[in-house]
């Protein structure tokens, strides 16, 4: 039997940071054959594409220094965001709510008078109550409602009123009056930095710190016991610890423990799964600045699409492209991927002379968590009862929460130095 102090599940982000926090006995255990989780890059001929759009905003300095000084300036890009929303004919700056005036005269006038004329509330029941209160039926029907119904995959009453936190876009009316004659986007990801050979050069820097002795790839846990603090592995080895750190996802993580009402929990939780298609052409399109692009028309698959190329200045067009799903969705890839082509030629991305190069496909499973009150509060006393047994659940997936990736590292940093 193998014994360490700090044994790490799952080697993203969030596992790899705690690790680079902490100097005594670990062991981070990741199922796939490399680190980075959903934080990953492919390179394909010509194409450099990462499991899905990972732009870095760093709010604090520490994280962005830490890369700055470890990757070459040269191999950094910085940009300003551009992003749209492809609402009918138009591109409207994002956010809708607070750009309506690009919209067509009458258009227009049915946001202002339904914003001006909203019922607020003291308390909202949920998301798409909020939503309501606060922006008015008109900029709901329009943007909001579709775009964040094809996002989630389900019925947005099911959605905490703050189940996007500090990531949604609020604005209120004088804000959304300012904007028509200044333009300020103040979102927090209206600038950001990309390494030019994907997100997947940050996780190196976390990775190259590490002794790789410590580290098991293609290695999976299949049981958990909580009271004697050991894992079993899938080719039978057993692994005791005094800590147990988990950042893998959560719903599944509570399956391999030997709690049932855990694994009653596990299948209570909700979420969806988004199918990422990488698109590499021959040429680039003739939307030469976008960064990225919302997409709420329900008659095409797709909710966002995002262009590497125009990151990177590169010399052919290089796409991301999401489609959410249900959790229980099955997902047909191919169908998929001819019903995406077609839409991007619909839609003006593409034309017929535009060739398909390269592609790649991923299933992130789960993408995003549905935070509601019942299940808030379940995880959260489940939280509890595990830290009571030293075993802490971190990040996106392990923290069930939605956060950024600088979130995770920093809560990552900030356990290790709490238990250290």
């Amino acid at each position: 039997m193998k014994e360490v102090k700090y044994l790490i599940i799952g080697g993203g982000i969030s596992g790899l940071t705690f690790a680079n926090y902490i100097d005594d006995s670990y062991l981070i255990v990741e199922k796939e054959k490399e680190v980075g989780g959903y934080c990953r890059t492919i390179k394909k001929g010509d194409f450099i594409w990462d499991y899905a759009g990972h732009f870095f905003h760093f709010k604090t300095e520490e994280f962005k220094n830490l890369f700055q000084k470890s990757i070459n300036k040269d191999e950094i890009v910085y940009q300003d965001k551009c992003t749209k929303i492809m609402y009918k004919d138009k591109l409207i700056d994002y956010p809708f709510q607070t750009n309506i005036h690009q919209l067509d005269k009458e258009e227009f006038i049915e946001c202002l008078y339904d914003l001006f004329n909203k019922n607020e509330k003291e308390e909202y029941d949920d998301f798409l109550d909020m939503l309501y209160g606060k922006f008015g039926k008109s900029i709901v029907e329009k943007f909001l409602k579709p775009y964040n119904e094809k996002l989630y995959a389900c019925n947005l009453h099911n959605l905490d009123k703050d189940a996007m936190g500090r990531f949604f876009p609020y604005a209120d009316l004088k804000a959304i009056i300012n904007n028509m004659k200044n333009n300020n986007d103040t979102s927090y990801n209206n600038s950001f930095l990309y390494p030019k050979n994907g997100a997947g050069s940050f996780i190196n820097v976390l990775y190259r710190k590490l002794d790789k002795n410590k580290i098991l790839l293609n290695t999976e846990i299949t049981q958990i016991n909580i009271k004697n603090k050991t894992v079993i592995l899938k080719n039978g080895n057993i692994i005791k610890y005094k800590y147990l750190i988990n950042t893998s996802p959560f719903n599944k993580f509570l399956t391999l423990t030997d709690n049932k009402e855990y694994h009653n929990l596990s299948n209570e939780l909700s979420y969806n799964k988004v199918l990422v298609f990488n698109l590499g052409f021959n040429k680039k399109s003739k939307y030469v600045n976008e960064h990225w692009m919302y997409i709420p028309d329900k008659n095409i698959n797709f909710y966002r699409i995002g262009f590497y190329d125009n990151i990177l200045n590169g010399s052919k067009l290089s796409m991301y492209i999401e489609i959410g799903y249900d959790k229980n969705a099955k997902i047909d890839i191919e169908k998929q991927l001819e019903e995406t082509l077609k839409n991007l030629l619909k839609l003006g991305i593409i034309d017929e002379s535009m060739k398909l190069e390269e592609y790649s496909t991923i299933i992130m499973n789960p993408a995003y968590v549905h935070i509601n009150n019942k299940n808030d509060i379940d995880v959260k006393k489940c939280m509890k009862e595990l830290n009571n047994h030293d075993i802490y659940s971190i990040g996106r997936y392990g923290g069930w929460t939605y956060c950024s990736m600088e979130d995770c590292m920093i809560e990552a940093k900030n356990l290790a130095k709490k238990i250290k």
